[in-house]
């Protein structure tokens, strides 16, 4: 239940929450410096979160989105995606105007 509260603090205290291995300075994995990458090219803001120095949050999060991998993006309290759907929504220009709505960017 205490990791629960954790990563829901998280959530609601940051705009862009970026679960990811490693940090958006030195990403530890080539789908966490793929999301990480897309947000920096969008100017977002986002606060990225090691789920390296946890293993209770690295579990945590996966239960708590019912999403089996890492990263995982929430903007504004809401379950984005994984990279594969990130990237798709950057491609298409649906992740831009995601963050306009949102008034993000």
């Amino acid at each position: 239940m205490e990791i629960k509260k954790k990563i829901e603090e998280f959530i609601n205290k940051n705009e862009v929450c970026l679960f990811m291995k490693g940090t958006p300075e030195s990403p530890q994995c080539g789908f966490s410096m793929a999301v990480s990458n897309v947000l920096k090219h969008l100017n977002v803001n986002f606060k990225g979160i090691n789920v390296l120095e946890d293993e209770n949050l690295r579990q945590g999060i996966k239960e708590f989105s019912d999403w089996p991998t890492i990263p995982q993006l929430y903007v504004k309290k809401e379950f984005v995606g994984g990279c594969d759907i990130v990237k798709e929504m950057f491609e298409k220009g649906e992740l831009k105007k995601l963050f306009e709505d949102k008034k993000i960017i």
